[in-house]
């Protein structure tokens, strides 16, 4: 037990919260990795024994209990914080901060840094389980292409496997996959398929290499014998044996199917699922022996109250010891050869999508919420959920767009992908027997709506990607609370239904049904309306404002002392990132600004450590934009240019100078507002300085 500070504590996963700042009211949260749809205090996929404290004096900390066993924690009023866990090493990490980012730089520089995700992985994926056929699959794809929603990346659920057997598609149902992915990928598209961690052992003899296989090189998680592989059931016929990943051999197997079935079906990335790991054998009265590994003295608060419920038996054997030390580090353990299986089958950088997660798994993959339902308030949930995978180093993450389990609505599903539009990872999915939620689903009216929504978000991407660089080389979040950025304002720190992209954007999504307009808390700086330009009243400052937000429109905010790189937006990242840059410039009130621009060719291998980027930093003071490049190491940056460079602010239309050159009035547009855009044309690679007299 320890006595916190204050009682701002955030973090603690992986759960369903109700709220980013914990409830300190006596409330226990287990920790032990399942397979559970979110639910309120149920212990969910992964494991993150890791809080934040922001103090009384808005110093900020982090402590890290590096511990894989079954544990739980009290939250209590005092305020206090009780730790119990039933094995393994206390072991504790202190992060000095001072402030809320620099707690999380110091916590992934412990754990690792966040990995650097493809460029096409940024932009809108689709997926369902239960397309069945590939007709159904080319019918969808083909209603978003005639909507012209922007579209990505596509996926492969289980219904896509022969029989739900890993390393095999459906020739019947599937026919002609592997040339439809090809003609994908020829559009621009992008293709990655699921993976679960269990194989079927009653296949004929001779018929299924990857359980073969295995059997040979013994890599499969044993009984407690150590000898006999434990035997579970899952969605592939007969019985399943379990892969150890945390055995060196298993990942030596693993790489060799993953890289072997890519000649099969030319995937971009791998989705594994499944892997707390889940046994439906053991759904309810799990049949282990009886002793104090499998039914300890002491069981944490986790739903069941059993250990071995919905997965394997904690007496168990792995190559690292005993399942009830190692249960929660399955997909940990999975992550890191899925994502060399990744890079080494596609020879370019990996994308990896993990349902479970622990300490450290955001260096090797990003992180999907689970098996969310389409109800409003899985909406709210699915922020709190971004902003908790924030600060554990896992900032690639979505939730599931218009809900994974139940029926959507054609207005929670807009709302939804309004959101979702500003998720690190955007993609929509949904479960078998619901009925079909993609963007093109619903007709022009509701298509329009999420074009807009996402071609705003393709507008965005290279800020995004430009985020996605600090989280790799400083380990900053991408998304993060209010807090973060105002840690010293009270009510910032209780904000979870908007949040920010990096510093400078604010988003404040519809969460309620039939709503026409939100509450938004403005903290304390100067905040302009991103569609118009136009300053934020100052009365706002420090209050809840209500702001108008009919159907078509999810209220986004720019904050003043931070220049946004856009890009024109496209169909596909492939065509966006031919298109001219802009940038947006929004002072502050000492009318200054800043920013930077990370650019490669979105998906080669250790681009950064090979030095093979181009970065360049904005500044805007004394009525002057000084653009300053730092490193030119890419040579794609040729063919790209600035178009517009809007500055937010000014009270009347000003003279402007290109490097010292005039541009002509005709090349400059002052709104009333205070937005002044200009028109040009320069090479990105070209240093910039641009002065503005009035």
């Amino acid at each position: 037990m320890t006595l916190v500070p204050s009682t701002s504590i955030y973090g603690f996963g992986e759960h369903e919260h109700p709220s980013f700042k914990h409830d300190m009211n006596f409330v226990r949260y287990g920790m032990f990795s399942r397979d559970q749809s979110p639910a309120a205090f149920s212990n969910l996929y992964g494991v993150h024994p890791f809080y934040m404290c922001i103090e009384n004096d808005f110093n900020a900390h982090g402590v890290l209990l590096l511990n894989s066993n079954a544990q739980d924690v009290t939250l209590s009023p005092f305020p206090s914080l009780t730790f119990r866990t039933i094995g393994g090493v206390l072991d504790f990490y202190m992060f000095l901060g001072p402030t809320p980012e620099n707690v999380i730089q110091q916590y992934t520089e412990a754990i690792g840094r966040p990995y650097m995700p493809p460029y096409w992985s940024l932009g809108f994926q689709l997926c369902r389980w239960g397309y069945n056929s590939i007709d159904v699959l080319k019918k969808t794809v083909e209603r978003l292409r005639q909507y012209d929603i922007p579209h990505d990346v596509q996926y492969g659920d289980i219904d896509y496997m022969e029989r739900h057997l890993d390393f095999t598609y459906d020739k019947a149902n599937f026919a002609g996959l592997p040339e439809y992915i090809k003609e994908l990928k020829n559009d621009g598209l992008h293709y990655v398929i699921i993976l679960d961690p269990f194989l079927t052992k009653d296949e004929p003899q001779g018929s299924y290499k990857p359980y073969e296989l295995g059997e040979e090189l013994g890599i499969w998680v044993n009984n407690s014998d150590g000898v006999t592989p434990v035997v579970g059931k899952a969605w592939p016929p007969g019985d399943s044996v379990y892969p150890d990943y945390t055995n060196p051999q298993t990942a030596e197997w693993w790489i060799h199917m993953c890289t072997e079935f890519k000649s099969v079906l030319d995937y971009d990335g791998l989705w594994i699922d499944m892997n707390e790991p889940a046994n439906f054998h053991y759904s309810l009265h799990p049949d282990c022996e009886e002793n104090n590994l499998n039914y300890p003295p002491y069981v944490p608060d986790i739903t069941g109250g059993l250990l071995a419920e919905k997965t394997l038996c904690p007496n168990s054997k792995t190559y690292l010891g005993y399942h009830y030390d190692t249960h929660s580090l399955f997909g940990w353990s999975q992550a890191k050869p899925t994502f060399y299986a990744s890079q080494n089958a596609t020879g370019k950088r990996a994308f990896v999508l993990s349902r479970s997660t622990f300490v450290g798994s955001g260096k090797y993959t990003g992180h999907w919420l689970g098996d969310n339902f389409s109800r409003w308030k899985d909406m709210h949930m699915s922020i709190i959920g971004m902003l908790e995978f924030n600060l554990f180093g896992i900032p690639y993450v979505g939730a599931d767009i218009c809900g994974f389990n139940e029926e959507t609505t054609y207005e929670l599903c807009l709302r939804w992908m309004q959101l979702g539009a500003f998720y690190p990872f955007s993609r929509n999915h949904n479960a078998i027997g619901n009925k079909e939620q993609d963007p093109g689903a619903f007709g022009e009216e509701f298509a329009e709506i999420s074009r807009s929504a996402l071609r705003t978000r393709y507008l965005l991407l290279p800020y995004l990607y430009t985020l996605f660089y600090h989280s790799h080389v400083n380990g900053n979040t991408v998304v993060r609370g209010l807090m973060h950025e105002f840690p010293s304002d009270p009510q910032a720190q209780e904000i979870d239904r908007a949040f920010l992209w990096g510093p400078a954007l604010m988003i404040a999504p519809v969460l309620e049904e039939g709503a026409r307009a939100v509450n938004v808390y403005f903290p304390e700086a100067s905040w302009f309306d991103f569609y118009t330009g136009g300053r934020v009243s100052v009365s706002w400052k420090k209050r809840f404002a209500e702001v108008p937000a009919p159907l078509d429109v999810i209220p986004l905010f720019i904050r003043g002392g931070y220049i946004l790189p856009t890009q024109f937006p496209a169909r596909t990242t492939e065509l966006s990132r031919q298109n001219p840059f802009s940038l947006i410039i929004a002072p502050d009130e000492q009318g200054e600004a800043s920013g930077s621009l990370f650019w490669d060719d979105g998906d080669s291998i250790d681009s950064i450590e090979r030095e093979e980027y181009f970065y360049v930093e904005y500044q805007f003071s004394n009525k002057a934009l000084k653009a300053t490049v730092t490193k030119n190491g890419y040579r794609g940056i040729a063919t790209l240019a600035y178009e517009t460079i809007q500055v937010l602010g000014f009270t009347s239309k000003p003279n402007v100078f290109l490097n010292g050159q005039t541009i002509p009035s005709n090349r400059i547009q002052y709104s009333s507002n205070g937005k002044t855009t200009l028109w040009i044309s320069v090479p990105l690679f070209q240093e910039l300085t641009i002065s503005f007299e009035y």
